[in-house]
């Protein structure tokens, strides 16, 4: 049986926040908790459904060291349980179908004002609820529109609408940003990532090419 442990309230209530935002975006999400090498800290992902995954740092630990869980149910322990150690509920590992980005090798391409980042996403939202798809959600067309151009470290990076709709659905945005906060552009030769004050959101660069038989 997994076991979370995590002595800090704060720490805690900053994880039951992630949780239930993912789980607001996505009723059926799960949630993969991984230790971060001996530092006592917890790496928490969650995938979206925009094709982007949403992550942050809090911490704690958890065993397994690495261990996928519902996030209602991991919600619930939060809510109802609450104490330095809690079951976050039953593996679901064979739900989790994303690749995760590799620990290193990332490069520092840009910063982008959060206040810019924040006015774009408002738009992008707004448009989105104007042109609502069949299945409810924005057409593809309009999240995979290229909405800012960064370059720095030898990389330019083009940045999707879908990847401020989660940053802004995750609540990693300051409602009222000043001038001086940013959202940081990193990225690999394969994968983007924007770090915003409350959490990241990652995605990869490129479609992977399926492989011919």
């Amino acid at each position: 049986m997994p076991e979370l442990r995590m002595p800090d309230q704060v720490e805690r209530e900053d994880l039951g926040a992630f949780v239930a935002r993912s789980v607001r975006l996505d009723g059926q999400s799960v949630i993969r908790l991984r230790n971060r090498g001996g530092t006592g800290r917890l790496d928490v992902w969650g995938a979206t459904p925009f094709d982007a995954l949403c992550t942050r740092s809090v911490e704690g630990e958890v065993e397994p060291a690495d261990v996928t869980v519902s996030g209602n149910e991991l919600l619930a322990s939060l809510t109802v349980a609450g104490g330095p150690e809690m079951d976050p509920g039953p593996q679901r590992d064979l739900l989790w179908r994303s690749e995760l980005p590799p620990p290193e090798g990332w490069r520092r391409v840009d910063d982008l004002p959060a206040k810019l980042v924040g006015e774009v996403a408002d738009r992008g939202i707004a448009m989105a609820k104007e042109n609502v798809g069949p299945k409810g959600t924005p057409p593809a067309s309009l999240l995979d529109q290229e909405v800012f151009t960064v370059s720095g470290s030898g990389l330019d990076v083009k940045i999707p609408l879908r990847c401020l709709f989660v940053l802004s659905g995750m609540g990693f945005l300051v409602a009222e940003p000043a001038e001086s906060e940013i959202v940081r552009v990193s990225a690999t030769d394969s994968w983007l990532r924007m770090d915003s004050r409350y959490g990241a959101v990652v995605r990869r660069r490129h479609a992977l090419l399926s492989l011919l038989m």
